[in-house]
């Protein structure tokens, strides 16, 4: 995710870092060219006649193929925004998750850092899942010796949750923990375990691959016959008009791809690294333990 202050005046016009321009860039600078080469051949040959092509075609094409990027940006968002209230319900289950186990398991302190830390290992282990990393590397240095046989499950996270349900339950069957209070734990539980099943959801259901390809080929279409329309009544301006047509289009197009994906690593995909870091501050500072990791900052104003 780009964090960085609102640009301001000038800065509209030059800023790179944070903007889409480096992954467009080379699309661009191809129409660029391109409508260079078309204007100066319609500036000394006159192919089109003198008139040059209408820019009908053109104008109902690039309206249609607004709708369309504009219909798929927003269920790109959509993607986006749901990953985000997960990733902070989890964040709410976590935190509630660490407060009741301080208060309901105060008399057996080991159980709830055991019980605490895999909810940390939970949180590790699913931002790994989610963006195809190792996630037994991302969960193991939070678990004792005795529960590393987790890490032999095909899906690591339910597995975390699964472990935590049978710490939970030895002292409830020794009868060291109320059923009632081990159903306020079992509840968070579940929250983290629906908050899985819809993260994977979206990891696993991205938008209709025909629909992004239509949307791909009109703006390529569009964009490489912009030029010849335009050639006969701009001129030399053509490759400006082109340019900054296929910056609008190209763009929207690359930010789309982007946050189709919310839990990927591009520029603006959601930043699970800092939120997870996030889950493990609040979980040992309710632990008591010392010293506490400092938050994640952004590095070149992404933060990951």
């Amino acid at each position: 995710m780009i964090i960085r202050p609102r640009p301001n005046g000038w800065q509209l016009l030059y800023i790179l870092r944070g903007s889409i321009v480096p992954a467009i860039a080379p699309k661009v600078l191809a129409i660029g060219a391109l409508a260079v080469a078309v204007a100066a051949f319609e500036r000394y040959w006159h192919p089109f006649g003198r008139d040059g092509v209408t820019v009908v075609p053109f104008t109902l094409l690039g309206l249609v193929l607004s709708i369309f990027l504009s219909f798929r940006n927003s269920a790109c968002y959509d993607r986006w925004w749901e990953g985000r209230k997960l990733w902070g319900q989890l964040l709410i289950e976590s935190r509630g998750f660490a407060r009741e186990a301080g208060a309901l398991l105060a008399a057996e302190p080991e159980l709830r850092a055991r019980a605490s830390q895999l909810v940390i290992a939970f949180a590790h282990a699913l931002a790994a899942r989610l963006r195809g990393a190792d996630q037994v590397a991302a969960a193991a240095p939070w678990l004792a010796a005795d529960q590393m046989a987790v890490l032999e499950r095909r899906n690591i996270p339910d597995g975390l949750l699964a472990q935590l349900a049978r710490e939970l339950a030895l002292p409830l069957r020794e009868g060291r923990l109320d059923p009632y209070l081990y159903g306020q734990f079992e509840a968070r539980l579940h929250g983290m375990s629906s908050v899985q099943a819809a993260c994977e959801r979206i990891a696993g259901t991205p938008l209709p691959f025909a629909y992004t390809l239509l949307l791909h080929r009109c703006a390529w279409l569009f964009c490489v016959l912009l030029p010849f329309g335009l050639a006969g009544a701009l001129g030399w301006a053509t490759p400006v008009v082109s340019m900054l047509l296929a910056y609008a289009f190209f763009g929207l197009d690359q930010l789309g791809e982007e946050m189709e994906e919310p839990f990927g690593l591009e520029p603006n995909d959601l930043p699970l690294d800092a939120m997870v870091r996030t889950i493990e501050i609040d979980v040992l500072d309710a632990l008591g333990d010392r010293p506490i990791p400092e938050p994640l900052q952004p590095q070149g104003y992404q933060l990951r």
